[in-house]
């Protein structure tokens, strides 16, 4: 762990390392609005930080010049926190990785988060991500859930991932856990491409909630769902004013409506059977 800088060493029950990283895998800020949310909800305190300075050109991520009490210029560079917090069903512990993608060195990078979580004890690393896909803003958001390990897939209900093509830090990290024989999940929301630019409150909601679920705790989530009702609201307002758009939306729509229709199970011929004759009975004693 030649690149982390402890500011604390602390003790974790059974925990569980949710990661997310500004980028490539955050479309709509949704992944890391989702964790930063998750930090801040559950009261994480900072514990590491991976110093940035092996893993970026700082010509093309910038380090910024900020104000302390408007007076001293501090340099802020780009950040990769650990946090650590009780999950607050009294479960167990969580620890929160909240990132930047990086521009070099991506597997001494991935490497040394998954030491970070081998020294905690870490049981699961699950990450969060979002990408841009042919959905509409009014539909529920869509949650994917994948993992490589088999058992995994069926202990939490996820698929198999079967993505091939370009990656980022989070498909980096994943194969790092894999080599690392640590077990890893992953949860992508899908998130409006005619909205590319715009925050996603919802796409941030949908995840929390699926991650909640998974990590068998709950999360007061009142304010968000305020903010992603606005979102919504908003975004169909931009949407209403221009007709080509208005139209392509309503294609979504229309094949989201779809898929739901397809994805419904059928009742199988036995219980058809069975019905007609329960109604048949009912008919004869009328």
């Amino acid at each position: 762990m030649d690149h982390v800088r402890w500011h604390d060493r602390p003790k974790l029950h059974r925990p569980v390392l949710v990661a997310a990283f500004e980028g490539w895998n955050d479309a709509g800020d949704a992944a890391s609005g989702a964790v930063r949310y998750l930090r801040d909800r559950w009261g994480a305190r900072p514990f590491a930080a991976l110093d940035p300075e092996e893993f970026y050109d700082f010509s093309t991520t910038r380090p910024e010049v900020r104000l302390s009490e408007g007076i001293t210029r501090e340099i802020v560079w780009p950040v990769n926190e650990f946090s650590a917090a009780t999950l607050p069903n009294g479960s167990g512990d969580v620890a929160v990785l909240l990132g930047t993608e990086p521009q070099l060195r991506w597997r001494t990078f991935s490497d040394q988060i998954v030491d970070v979580a081998r020294a905690l004890g870490v049981e699961l690393v699950v990450t969060l991500g979002a990408l841009l896909a042919d959905v509409a803003h009014t539909r529920p958001v869509k949650i994917t859930g994948t993992a490589a390990d088999d058992e995994l897939v069926a202990r939490l209900d996820l698929t198999r991932s079967t993505y091939e093509g370009p990656t980022g830090i989070v498909g980096v990290l994943h194969d790092a856990c894999g080599r690392a024989k640590l077990p890893s999940a992953s949860l992508w929301a899908a998130v409006p491409h005619y909205v590319a630019a715009t925050p996603s409150p919802k796409a941030s909601l949908a995840l929390i909630e699926r991650a909640a679920r998974l990590l068998s705790t709950s999360v007061m989530t009142a304010d968000l769902q305020t903010r992603a009702l606005d979102y919504e609201r908003q975004v169909s307002e931009i949407v209403a004013s221009d007709e080509d758009v208005a139209a392509y939306v309503q294609r979504l729509e229309s094949s989201a409506d779809q898929d739901d229709m397809a994805d419904m199970e059928l009742p199988s011929a036995e219980s058809l059977a069975a019905e007609v004759e329960r109604f048949l009975r009912d008919e004869r004693r009328e």
